[in-house]
């Protein structure tokens, strides 16, 4: 099972001592200890370094068995799809293609342009036949019937026209206010600890950030990253110093920071300064919270919408200090040029740890601290 997995680590080790990526290994051994028949994977790539995908790919690429993913990795569900469902959230259809992903989104994006235009010929035979009718009703007599006739024919045009497939809303495109008045030196780190082959080691480190400076931290899974990020937000991190009065956004990958049992709106409004309830409900809009969604509890949300609640929270609290971890998991990949766009611009200091390149190419990046040096 080891070798499926890539993972190796003491058999006495307690689960939630392990990082997200070492447990979504977990998670895939303890799938296929059972010898299924049938694999479903929600979401395999979430947390996995570079490392772990490549792997987790090849063993799908040579699995002999039926294989059902769910992922919001294009490059790699194309790497070893035979077939897509496509789910239609307004029309309430699945339909079923064959191909691997890149050919079914080109071909869903071509049927769905020849129903546009297919709609569009019934609406103007629609909008001639109701002209018609409306010249034949004033004339009287049996041009009434004539009249009766071409309205009939447009509603069978209306009721031919085809439940055209939407995609996904994206999210507006929105900014993270950074705190006022912020000046000088924000964070200072100067030793820390990281983790290899299931030991700690010190690791000396020279990093100061001051305002408008981003830093992204990388390094394997496992090696001490989410560690370092929690301890570093709750004020912690040893050889670390934040600046006093600095207000810390901190996204963590399991949404832990916020109460499941607070409403949407409870959670939005405990995280600002003052209520202001335009605000409040103008940003939660712009991240698709709906006025169902917002009465919701949050541990009711799905992992996307309690991202897109994570966000609206840090441009409601306006922090100096950004801490990101693995912002892009769970996120509809529509979302996520927007995101890196506000990250890119977000004028406080901030730290980012992501293992997904092509999201982490679109945002600025000031500094890199690698762990695994």
């Amino acid at each position: 099972m080891k070798k499926y997995v890539n993972l190796k680590a003491p058999h006495d080790k307690i689960i939630r001592a392990f990082s997200g990526g070492q447990q979504a290994r977990l998670l895939l051994a303890s799938a296929l200890i059972q010898n299924p028949d049938l694999l479903i994977l929600d979401e395999p790539t979430n947390n996995l370094d570079k490392g772990g995908i490549a792997h987790l790919t090849e063993f799908l690429v040579g699995y002999q068995k039926t294989c059902i993913v769910i992922s919001h990795d294009a490059d790699f569900l194309n790497a070893f799809t035979d077939g897509v469902l496509y789910l239609d959230v307004f029309t309430q259809k699945v339909d079923q293609y064959l191909g691997d992903y890149y050919v079914v989104v080109a071909e869903i994006v071509a049927r769905i342009e020849k129903e546009k235009m297919k709609n569009a010929q019934y609406e103007k035979e629609i909008i001639a036949n109701k002209e018609k009718a409306n010249f034949f009703a004033n004339k009287g007599g049996k041009m009434r019937l004539v009249a009766r006739r071409m309205r009939e024919k447009a509603e069978e045009m209306e009721e031919a026209k085809v439940d055209v497939r939407k995609e996904d809303k994206a999210i507006r495109a929105f900014t993270i206010p950074a705190q006022n008045d912020l000046g000088g030196q924000l964070l200072k780190i100067t030793s820390l600890t990281v983790i290899k082959n299931h030991h700690p080691y010190p690791m000396e480190a020279n990093v100061v950030l001051k305002k408008n400076q981003h830093l992204l931290l990388s390094g394997p899974n496992g090696i001490g990253k989410s560690t370092l990020l929690e301890s570093l937000a709750a004020g912690k991190a040893e050889g670390s110093e934040i600046a006093e009065g600095v207000r810390v956004g901190y996204y963590r990958q399991d949404f832990s920071t916020m109460n499941f049992d607070d409403t949407v709106y409870e959670s939005l409004a405990n995280i600002m300064n003052r209520t202001d309830e335009q605000q409040l409900r103008s940003v939660a809009s712009g991240f698709l919270i709906d006025s169902k969604m917002i009465n919701s509890k949050i541990g009711t949300l799905s992992e996307g919408q309690k991202g897109l609640v994570a966000f609206a929270r840090l441009v409601l609290q306006q922090p100096g200090l950004l801490i990101l971890d693995e912002p892009t998991n769970h996120i509809n990949f529509r979302h996520l040029p927007i995101i890196a766009e506000a990250l890119s611009k977000f004028e406080g200091a901030m730290i980012l740890v992501s293992h997904v390149n092509e999201f982490v190419e679109q945002v600025r990046i000031d500094e890199i601290l690698d762990l695994d040096r």
